[in-house]
């Protein structure tokens, strides 16, 4: 056997011993969903669907699994990657079916069990349904419901996971969603340097001290801690795009709520680029800019900024607001190996 051949074995067997460690991992780890101490009550219902380790286990290869799509070439983790932070890294907007383009940039989908609506027009309002929007969406799954359960069921591996998780080899639309619920509710960031300087395990430097109070005076209203957004829906001034979106108005019809958006968590936003709905803005410094001086005097723009027009920020204050927001970055959670793939 010559030298090449050696070293593709033993890459070959690096891979399988990483593989089978991960899987040693879970099989050792509790599965079970903990509130951080610094974080309000969840609004989730875990009653409805309580946490195990065989439904996190079958929630994660769904999400996981291409077999969602129409063509069996897309999943959940196409567009929601963990090395950014469940977001669709690199795309202003993300990419699906087909190569299909969407109009906005996938959301993270971090701490989920403390949002009461979901997408950035808020159109779903339970995250036991959040799942369905992306498999029946023309450009992203582009699949139907019937016709996932007819692929899982022929699958004797997904008959037995969803009897060990339900207790039936009968798969349902209602417990298959609870499952890819369980995967997603488990997504929690809660390890950033902020959450640390909040439980007292480090301190922020004078620098990000200094732009933390700039984020509490001038950020917080829309942006509240621990959780860096109020789940509301406004308008931030960017105007419209050229996919002529109107965000929440495209759901309520309500002339008041064009061009208003959900307010984004502000947590992991070194993985997240590019920002806002449509991801214009390719780092923080344009969002900041944007803030400052480029905010557009729109009919429903939020009522922070017209009186304000914007936020008043010196350069000083830019560098020291940067410095605080970094200190959100979790790299705990996007190298979790308990969440990859």
């Amino acid at each position: 056997m010559n030298k090449t051949s050696l070293l593709v074995m033993g890459f070959i067997l690096s891979i399988i011993l990483a593989c089978q460690k991960a899987d040693d991992l879970i099989d050792e780890t509790i599965i079970a969903f903990v509130k951080p101490a610094h974080f309000p009550e969840p609004v989730y219902n875990f009653p409805g669907n309580p946490i195990s380790k065989e439904k996190f286990e079958l929630g994660k290869k769904l999400f996981y699994d291409p077999i969602l799509s129409r063509d069996n070439t897309i999943s959940c983790g196409s567009c929601h990657i963990p090395a950014n932070a469940f977001t669709h890294h690199g795309h202003d907007v993300s990419h699906g079916i087909d190569d299909r383009l969407g109009i906005r940039n996938s959301m993270s989908i971090v701490n989920l069990a403390w949002s009461k609506s979901f997408f950035w027009d808020g159109g779903v309002f339970d995250l036991d349904l959040f799942s369905v929007a992306p498999i029946e969406n023309v450009v992203e799954m582009d699949e139907k419901l019937p016709n996932v359960l007819k692929k899982l069921n022929n699958s004797a591996e997904y008959r037995g996971l969803f009897e060990k998780a339900f207790g039936s080899p009968e798969i349902s639309s209602g417990n298959m969603l609870k499952a890819l619920s369980q995967f997603m509710l488990m997504l929690v960031s809660d390890q950033s340097k902020y959450d640390k300087v909040i439980r007292k395990e480090a301190l922020f430097t004078a620098e990000e001290q200094a732009g933390y109070m700039i984020f509490k005076s001038k950020c917080n209203s829309c942006h509240t801690e621990p959780l860096f957004t109020d789940g509301s829906y406004r308008d931030n001034g960017i105007g419209i795009n050229p996919a002529k979106d109107q965000g929440r108005f495209e759901i309520s019809q309500l002339e008041n709520d064009k061009l208003k958006f959900k307010v984004p968590s502000l947590r992991n936003l070194a993985y997240t680029e590019p920002y806002m709905h449509d991801g214009r803005f390719r780092n923080l410094q344009a969002v900041i800019n944007h803030y400052r001086r480029e905010v557009q005097q729109t009919p429903n723009l939020d009522p922070i900024l017209k009186n304000t027009g914007g936020i008043d920020l010196s350069d000083t204050e830019v560098v020291q607001l940067l410095a605080f927001l970094n200190t959100l970055n979790d790299e705990t959670f996007v190298k979790n190996p308990l969440f990859q793939e």
